[in-house]
């Protein structure tokens, strides 16, 4: 690491200091915002993060290191899940990025982008402005995208419309080094298959098959993310300032005075920083930019939740926010693998294996050549009607399992729930909503059976896009330090499995059509052990025609776990729905504490959550303030 690149602030810059803004998390969110605020020089922004000053750090800038920062404290967080009650009592490990960027350092970069109709339902539920033509402006903000090359394109037929795409945005974005052959064995079969083939996926319209770009910066082919794209070149801004190894311990409310109005006022944070408690000041806002899993924490070490969850962790109870942890959706993913043909030529990850191969790769990438700056560009999302025959008795089914929970007075007080989850069984029934994605892993990435030296293996990712299920997160205890109680609920909605069974259903549809059938030579995972038959699964007596087999539904329950998009935790949703935050972004019963990352999100979106979450900090940037860019 460059010396330019140390870190220089030290407590004393902050603690006791007063701000316009104390933002919590510097992460790709707190990043975003906290650069935006700043480019006004009249405007001061502190911002807190808890993880180390990791710029520069190889394992995060080099591309095609899928998963290696996974485990290693400095990197990851490692938020371990409760056991699944529904999912065999699988415990699971949620990695989140841990350091200056958060999970934007360590994620697979692909650069994805959600369905029209899915940014639209959020608006539909109560928050004006938070649409997809709202969506479409903001992210022309955050992105600058460089097309393929003349010599990619001689390679693979990479198409684009330039109007869907920013041009002067701080993310570098462009097409990575891609396997073109595996890309052209299933996009070829799936337009085959009968799916649209898309010229550019970023417009609203992502029905069908596609290639994706990735958030590299096409004149190093590195990552382009939050620290080097909205941190790096602002950092000697002097009314920026970032401290790492912060740890927020929770937010500073005014005395409140009798005959007030009951909102709370925000006044500062209180956090620890080398084993010591400190404070700094807010003069504007405090605002929480921790992400799903730790803003909603905060929140409830501050004194904002559920009364009961707070009685248990000993924090008094300021304001009784219902929402606060609840309404958690997550996308969970897996994988089905298939050995390629040795004949055809392909040049796969595979190769990776081969320690002299990396070694020479990485030396390659010096030059932007080699497989370093590989991506995961193939992609496919489709509606249900279109996955499978069965769409219509399975959609009913789904609808009367929410029938079924809706009667049973177990869902939360108030509209909000049921709301959003009938907007979910209508989207279900919509041809132009889609809930089946399939991604190409272009190498071995399962892991029930080994791969084999020399040979070439590919890997269709599997994506529950609009889960049914919900789960929560809370606060155990008043230690900051101490990792919050995650429980997804996986599958404690059947239908949830059902999706992901008939996701499999459909890949196994694939050998049937060329160029699918004569480019690969067998399934390896989840392979003969796990076959579908007549045995219909009894797993609750609500739904006895449930049609997961007993097989297949091992195998998910064996090797699906989080695909790193959890939303929900702090969702934007009136208050009388249970919303923790406005269509402002502030926290319900107070004055200055807003909330600014991916857990506001409702209801789930069919894509991959790292894009949005520039979008909702750029649109925040712009809400606290009052200018207009777009």
């Amino acid at each position: 690491m460059s010396t330019d690149l140390k870190f220089s602030p030290q407590p004393e810059d902050v603690a006791d200091k007063s701000f316009d803004y104390v933002v919590c998390g510097g992460g790709t969110a707190g990043l975003t915002l906290a650069a935006r605020l700043t480019e006004d020089p009249n405007v001061t922004v502190a911002v807190l993060e808890a993880g180390e000053h990791n710029i520069g750090e190889p394992l995060i800038d080099l591309p095609g290191q899928f998963g290696q920062q996974f485990g290693i404290p400095k990197f990851d967080w490692s938020f371990p899940t409760t056991a699944q009650k529904f999912s065999q009592n699988k415990e699971y490990l949620w990695q989140r990025g841990k350091g200056v960027g958060g999970s934007s350092a360590i994620n697979f970069y692909a650069w994805v982008k959600p369905p029209a109709k899915d940014f639209d339902a959020i608006e539909q539920l109560g928050n004006p402005g938070w649409n997809w033509a709202e969506y479409a402006k903001y992210t022309r903000l955050s992105e600058t995208f460089h097309p393929a090359t003349e010599e990619q394109c001689a390679l693979y037929p990479h198409t684009h419309d330039p109007t869907n795409r920013g041009h002067s945005g701080p993310i570098q974005v462009t097409v990575p080094h891609t396997i073109h052959t595996v890309d052209k064995l299933f996009q070829e079969t799936l337009v085959n298959k009968g799916l649209k083939l898309i010229k550019d996926p970023y417009g609203g319209d992502t029905i069908g098959t596609w290639m994706a770009s990735a958030n590299l910066d096409p004149r190093t082919m590195t990552r382009s993310y939050a620290a080097t794209a909205y941190y790096l070149p602002n950092r000697h801004r002097k009314n920026l300032i970032l401290l790492t190894e912060a740890t927020v311990a929770r937010v500073l409310f005014a005395t409140r005075v009798r005959g007030e109005d009951s909102e709370l006022t925000a006044t500062g944070v209180e956090f620890v920083h080398g084993g010591k408690i400190m404070q700094v000041h807010a003069k504007k806002e405090v605002i929480l930019s921790a992400g799903c899993i730790q803003s909603p924490q905060i929140l409830e070490l501050s004194g904002i939740g559920r009364k009961e969850v707070l009685d248990k962790i000993g924090v008094e109870c300021l304001v009784d926010l219902r929402g606060v942890g609840q309404n958690m959706q997550d996308h969970t993913y897996f994988g089905v693998s298939y050995e390629l043909d040795s004949n055809a030529g392909h040049k796969t990850y595979d190769l990776m294996r081969d320690p002299e191969f990396a070694a020479e790769a990485r030396k390659l990438h010096a030059d932007l050549k080699g497989m370093q700056h590989i991506g995961i560009t193939s992609f496919a999302y489709l509606p249900y009607t279109a996955a499978t025959p069965e769409a219509p008795a399975l959609i009913q089914r789904a609808a009367a399992t929410v029938d079924a929970l809706k009667k049973s007075g177990t869902l939360e007080p108030g509209p909000g729930q049921a709301e959003i989850l009938d907007k979910q069984i209508e989207n279900l029934k919509d041809d132009e909503v889609p809930d089946l994605e399939i991604i190409t892993f272009p190498g071995y990435f399962t892991t029930i059976t080994a791969p084999e030296a020399g040979k070439s293996y590919v890997t269709i990712l599997v994506v529950l896009n609009h889960p049914l299920s919900r789960g929560t997160i809370h606060a155990t205890s008043n230690d900051p330090f101490a990792k919050p109680e995650i429980n997804p609920s996986y599958f404690e909605n059947d239908s949830d499995l059902e999706n992901l069974v008939q996701h499999i259903k459909y890949i196994r549809t694939m050998p049937d059509t060329e160029p699918w059938k004569s480019g690969i030579v067998r399934e390896m995972d989840p392979g003969p052990k796990y076959q579908t038959d007549e045995e219909l699964r009894r797993r609750r007596a609500f739904l006895p025609l449930l049609t997961c087999t007993e097989h297949l539904a091992e195998y998910i329950y064996d090797c699906h776990g989080t695909c790193w998009h959890t939303v929900g935790s702090t969702s934007m949703l009136p208050l009388e729905k249970q919303g923790v935050v406005s269509p402002e972004l502030k926290v319900y019963g107070t004055r200055n504490l807003r909330v600014v990352d991916v857990g506001i999100i409702p209801i789930h979106i069919a894509t991959h959550t790292h894009a949005t979450a520039y979008v909702i900090a750029e649109k925040a940037a712009d809400i606290i303030s009052g200018r207009r860019r777009v």
